[in-house]
């Protein structure tokens, strides 16, 4: 075995296809895996597709991102998409692009991460790609699942409420704690507070590994398939002012939002006022929390809430889809506005930053 400090580049690509090959079990559907020019596997007669890509200096920091962890995170954001449509997440590939000078240890942290949360969620590594990159490091993993019968975004329908899973914003809560020097270790333990005392230990902890490793609801999302009690749904990936608009853009529908009833995660609202910042904010559009926003007509909440209990997931009620022109509109204690879609956009729009400087 490689020491951890060695650079990529003295070991070789095709030492390092072995070395991944050789970590990579072939599990149940599997025909054909790594080592063959393409994956062959079964799926059910409807198959569920989708990638994601985390680019360094746009989504992470090596200085901020403990390897392993950052390989859970690359595969679990692809899990939140397959979730957001109930579907059952099968099949993973993985392609890196890698500086040469890059450590053998980061690669193998990488993996032990992507194997750790494919072993947890039944999904197998059936292939990918290596690359030089002349840059930063790109991860991206391609995820293959199933359903029989799958959630959209256009299904929202006038008069259904507005549902989110969990709480909101300590994922962002968490990008700003990396930015001030707080850390976390390799197995998710504090090992830094950067400017906070001792006594932020378990806030710092929780945001730090909502943004870090996040959880999504997926047990509970793959029930939703089985259970006709949701219209429509999507994963908060890019915050909720942005996501909810495109759940009415793809349905033909407005939608109201009480901000007093935004689920704010406690602990990092806490954070949030110590700095003098506002933690509604966070929760609008900071984004990553991977819960799930979705429709669901008013009769329908007592079952939904009952899958729910199984898996103690909170559940809450933030607004109502309206008949109108897509776009969000949220009531405060001074009246009622348009919400707009603060998300990061990658292009240039205005929002807030994928990865803030330090």
């Amino acid at each position: 075995m490689h020491a951890p400090e060695t650079p990529i580049r003295e070991i070789g690509e095709r030492a390092l296809v072995q070395l991944l090959r050789s970590r990579i079990p072939e599990g149940p559907g599997v025909v054909a895996g790594v080592g063959d020019d393409a994956a062959a596997v079964e799926t059910s007669p409807l198959t569920l597709v989708t990638t994601d890509s985390l680019v360094e200096g746009v989504h992470f920091r090596r200085d901020w991102s403990p390897p392993r962890l950052l390989g859970r995170k690359a595969l679990t954001v692809n899990l939140s998409d397959i979730a957001a449509m109930a579907g059952l997440p099968r099949y993973a590939t993985v392609s890196l692009c890698l500086p040469p000078d890059t450590a053998f240890g980061f690669l193998d942290g990488l993996y032990d991460g992507l194997l750790e949360r494919g072993a947890e969620t039944g999904v197998h590594v059936v292939g990918g790609n290596l690359a030089a990159s002349p840059g930063g490091i790109v991860i991206d993993v391609a995820l293959l699942g199933q359903g029989d019968r799958v959630l959209r975004r256009s299904g929202a329908q006038p008069g259904d409420l507005v549902v989110v899973t969990g709480t909101l914003g300590a994922a962002a809560e968490g990008l700003r704690l990396l930015a001030q020097g707080a850390r976390l270790g390799s197995e998710g333990q504090l090992e830094d507070t950067g400017m906070w005392t001792a006594s932020s230990a378990a806030a710092l902890s929780r945001c730090l590994r909502a943004q870090l490793d996040p959880v999504p609801p997926l047990a509970f999302a793959r029930t939703l398939s089985e259970n006709n009690v949701v219209h429509a749904a999507i994963d908060l990936s890019d915050g909720l002012s942005a996501d909810l608009l495109r759940i009415c853009e793809a349905s033909g529908l407005a939608a109201r939002v009480d901000a007093a009833a935004v689920p704010v995660d406690p602990l990092a609202a806490g954070l949030e006022r110590a700095r003098g910042g506002d933690a509604l904010a966070l929760a609008l559009h900071g984004g990553e929390d991977y819960e799930l926003l979705l429709a669901v007509a008013p009769d329908r909440f007592d079952a939904l809430r009952d899958l729910a209990v199984i898996w103690d997931l909170p559940l809450t009620v933030v607004g109502e889809f309206v008949a109108g022109e897509p776009r969000v509109l949220l009531t405060t204690g001074a009246g009622t506005e348009p919400l707009p879609p603060l998300a990061h956009e990658h292009f240039g729009a205005p929002g807030l930053p994928a990865v803030p400087e330090a």
